[in-house]
């Protein structure tokens, strides 16, 4: 069943990770990630690690691509800020860095502390080398994420795609 034909466009993104071989889920727990996050942790094919931070993601999935695996780093905007310095691990050492980060602090957003790192994430991340994507309609996820799982394991970039507020909605807190 595609995402279009009534899956939730969550499971045909943990379904598209998977077919691409990707094998290690690097998590802080969020709302937004929870669909993959409960997938991973219920698929005995992959290793889905609980980080304490963010920055820690990127220097796991250095490790699995040093050992032959393909990894995701799943995170939300706020702890993006927490990856900056870590990142040069990546670009210093051509590591593959594929990012999903829910967003916080743009498209409806009533938290005011949500405001400063949502909207610096993009420029930030551009600022240090990383290819930015933003996914605001359920229909472009596959594309987009597919084409970043091109750009990440066939040219060894580091990828963030921006799953934004107008995607997954607006919380409440």
């Amino acid at each position: 069943m595609g995402a279009g034909t009534g899956e939730r466009w969550q499971d045909a993104l943990y379904d598209l990770l998977r077919r691409h071989n990707v094998t290690q889920f690097a998590y802080v727990p969020d709302a937004g990630h929870r669909i993959l996050i409960d997938r991973s942790l219920a698929d005995p094919g992959v290793h889905s690690v609980a980080l304490t931070t963010e920055e820690e993601g990127v220097a796991l999935l250095a490790g699995a691509d040093l050992g032959g695996a393909r990894g995701v780093l799943l995170m939300q905007s706020s702890g993006a800020g927490n990856c900056i310095n870590m990142l040069s691990l990546a670009k210093g050492g051509r590591f593959p860095m594929l990012m999903l980060v829910s967003m916080r602090g743009d498209f409806g957003e009533g938290n005011p502390w949500q405001f400063p790192m949502g909207q610096a994430v993009e420029p930030v991340l551009k600022a240090i080398g990383v290819i930015v994507e933003r996914v605001d309609k359920p229909e472009e996820v596959i594309p987009t994420v597919e084409a970043a799982i091109t750009m990440v394991f066939q040219s060894g970039n580091a990828v963030a795609v921006l799953l934004t507020q107008k995607l997954l909605g607006a919380k409440a807190f």
